[in-house]
């Protein structure tokens, strides 16, 4: 099974409507609707974080998007799915990221939903800037590696 046309897919630059987006995944036949709602947090790694900056690569984030959501489709007994990014700047409190899966029973929304999360982390090219009050860090494993620019590599081409 692929994914299904009322699957919702998106890229944004304004802020997220979790409920709403819920209310578009629910069907008459769904028994559950399982959320995950990653939100802008005031700390990372024992530094107090000012804000968030995201980036990404928007046409191959959403292809990626919807294979997770046909992979969803495949693996799992689910009615729809909605998945959906922020970019631009995040403020504390603030959602980046907004999953809703509906499925009849509800092991199979709570199994989808995280599935789904984890597959995004690790598969599409959206990367995440932390601002703290001494400077900024592409957070680790969400961005490309910069090269060496030391003397030694430069002399070395």
């Amino acid at each position: 099974m692929t994914s299904r046309e009322q699957d919702i897919f998106r890229i944004v630059h304004e802020p997220i409507d979790p409920a709403a987006l819920a209310r578009l995944v629910r069907a008459d036949d769904d028994g559950a609707v399982v959320t995950f709602d990653g939100c802008v947090r005031n700390h990372s790694a024992g530094r107090r974080t000012l804000f968030l900056e995201y980036e990404a690569y928007e046409p191959m984030a959403l292809a990626k998007m919807r294979e997770i959501g046909a992979e969803l489709h495949r693996q799992f007994a689910i009615d729809s799915v909605a998945i959906v990014h922020r970019l631009g700047r995040l403020e504390i409190g603030d959602t980046s990221v907004f999953i809703a899966v509906s499925a009849p029973h509800r092991h199979a929304a709570f199994d989808a939903c995280r599935f789904a999360i984890d597959t995004l982390k690790r598969t599409v090219p959206i990367w995440k800037k932390e601002y703290f009050e001494d400077g900024a860090v592409w957070a680790e494993g969400e961005f490309p590696a910069v090269p060496d620019e030391t003397p030694s590599a430069k002399s070395a081409s």
